[in-house]
């Protein structure tokens, strides 16, 4: 397991900022850790890479314990935090030079290079880092956490203030790194998850509220089973409400419909009903919740 965590509890003074938390982060994954402010994600995000303690509980990095062994945690894992920490005033290759030193990296030159190519930052690489825009900015944090070659990455908000063809680019870069490393995230963008997140960890007021494959968190806390139906003809609402196993119905257009039912299994009595009417069903599908909406429901 790259990381495990175990009952961790985080209190600062008289507030819990974690309570009791536990998960697996397993190699090769790539999770989204969400939550609205103030849940816990950047307090978990600390105490992983060792930039503070847990007040109980115990974490591991690919089986190094955080609190007896931080260095050899500091040396699997990349940290990006949220507010990306860069020297404005050195230059790109300088900065990675810097880094690479405070790593102890015997092959400096080849290993800047690498990242450069990797984060696509050749042709900004001779700039200084006060001169770069925010998503070549986001590239150099992902140099720098990348260049001792760790086996987990920590990404604290990595698109944030990014327009949208620096997101996918960003993205895109995630996805291909995602290929090698461990990689847990944090972000606010539920459209990000989608696109690249196996799995998705929801915390709220410091408690795991859900963790699932993100394809199968579009089905939890769902408070219904809703079909939506379209007929080649305008149908009158009395009548599907007529129809065995339906709850309730809603009208989409004049002719589409959705229709709350007790279980997907009731698809042939609409076929009936249309047959029985001289109707014909021109579509019917499950209709599947949202990330956002799952996340409402989750944290509010």
């Amino acid at each position: 397991m790259s990381i495990e965590v175990k009952n961790v509890t985080k209190i600062y003074s008289n507030q819990k900022a974690l309570d009791n938390v536990s998960f697996v982060v397993n190699p090769g994954e790539i999770v989204g850790f969400l939550g609205p402010n103030g849940a816990g994600k950047s307090t978990m995000m600390k105490i992983i890479t060792c930039f503070i303690p847990q007040t109980e509980g115990q974490i591991k990095v690919c089986g190094f314990d955080v609190t007896e062994q931080p260095i050899d945690v500091k040396r699997h894992v990349g940290y990006l935090p949220e507010h990306n920490p860069l020297y404005l005033d050195m230059y790109v290759k300088e900065y990675l030079d810097f880094t690479a030193g405070v790593y102890k990296i015997s092959n400096k030159k080849e290993r800047i290079k690498e990242m450069i190519e990797m984060v696509g930052l050749t042709i900004e690489q001779n700039k200084k880092i006060g001169a770069l825009s925010k998503g070549y900015r986001q590239r150099v944090g992902l140099a720098q956490a990348m260049i001792h070659n760790p086996d987990v990455l920590i990404l604290d908000e990595p698109t944030t203030g990014l327009d949208p063809n620096q997101l996918e680019e960003i993205r895109n870069l995630i996805k291909q790194i995602g290929k090698e490393k461990t990689i847990m995230l944090s972000t606010h963008i539920m459209q990000e998850v989608d696109a690249i997140c196996d799995r998705t960890i929801i915390i709220n007021k410091g408690k795991i509220v859900a963790d699932d494959l993100t394809k199968d968190l579009h089905n939890i806390k769902s408070n219904a089973i809703v079909l939506i139906v379209e007929f080649d003809k305008e149908v009158n609402k009395s009548q599907l409400e007529k129809i065995d196993g339906v709850l309730n119905v809603l009208n989409k257009t004049s002719n589409t419909w959705f229709l709350e039912i007790t279980s997907d299994n009731i698809r042939n009595n609409i076929y009936q009903f249309a047959m029985q009417n001289e109707l014909t069903v021109l579509t019917i599908q499950k209709e599947t919740q949202s990330l956002e909406s799952v996340f409402k429901n989750l944290t509010k």
